[in-house]
């Protein structure tokens, strides 16, 4: 079983920055696949971005040079450093889990707000 809290989500003005965490339990976190999701309201849950366990990195087309995602292996925490914010980035954030035993597994979501 992993465990994902979510942090760092708020109300922010269009062009303003804000960074999401993400921690996790479980020991052997550095294996895992790490990702972030959105979900706005009326609309389907999408992917944002994804880092493997090497580093490697995946992000959506729409937010692609302006959010960044990483992860700090000793923290079992991964990020989601968000800049240039617009007002169509509001949604909840997800962070998902998916280690290399199997499973699948979901944060409870941060609220990011993007309006002036």
């Amino acid at each position: 079983q992993v465990q994902l809290v979510e942090s760092g989500g708020g109300l922010v003005q269009p062009g303003g920055s804000l960074r999401l965490s993400c921690a996790a339990s479980g020991s052997i976190f550095s294996t895992y696949l790490m990702g972030w999701y959105r979900q706005a309201p009326g609309k389907q849950r999408e992917l944002v971005a994804f880092i493997r366990s090497g580093g490697s990195t995946n992000y959506a087309d729409s937010v692609k040079g302006r959010f960044t995602i990483s992860r700090d292996n000793s923290k079992n925490t991964v990020y989601l450093q968000m800049n240039s914010l617009k007002p169509e980035d509001t949604a909840v954030y997800y962070c998902h889990a998916a280690p290399t035993y199997g499973g699948s597994y979901w944060g409870q979501g941060t609220q990011v707000t993007v309006s002036s």
